[in-house]
């Protein structure tokens, strides 16, 4: 019922800029803590960085300085602004968001997945 579909994923040179965007939908009542993680190939998924309802933010050390993490609560959206970008860079990019769900009897927050966007960093 909640569907998170990420985009902007893509190939960059080494150094240049890429914006991931991932647009939550279905039946959301709010939006508390949204994630984006990295999986690069032949390594275990990693946090990448997260952002609260209250616009806390928290960055992976390799990432500090290069991405900034934001959220747009009126289109239950969260970006990914990508500077500097590396080759090790390279990997499918997943976002992630605790989203509060209304059910007939209550309030539910479950965690869901978005099906990742593929960033290629290469000359």
């Amino acid at each position: 019922q909640v569907q998170l579909v990420e985009s902007g994923g893509g190939l960059v040179q080494p150094g240049g800029s890429l914006r991931l965007s991932c647009a939550a939908s279905g039946s959301i009542a709010s939006i508390n803590r949204m994630r984006w993680y990295r999986q690069a190939p032949g390594k275990e998924r990693e946090l990448v960085a997260r952002i609260t309802s209250s616009n806390k933010l928290d960055y992976a050390d390799s990432v500090k300085g290069r991405f900034t993490i934001s959220r747009d609560n009126d289109k239950n959206t969260v970006y990914l602004q990508m500077n500097s970008l590396k080759p090790e860079y390279t990997a499918v990019y997943y976002c992630n968001a605790d989203v509060l769900t209304r059910t007939p009897y209550r309030y539910l927050e479950l965690e869901h997945w978005g099906q990742g966007t593929l960033v290629t960093v290469s000359a």
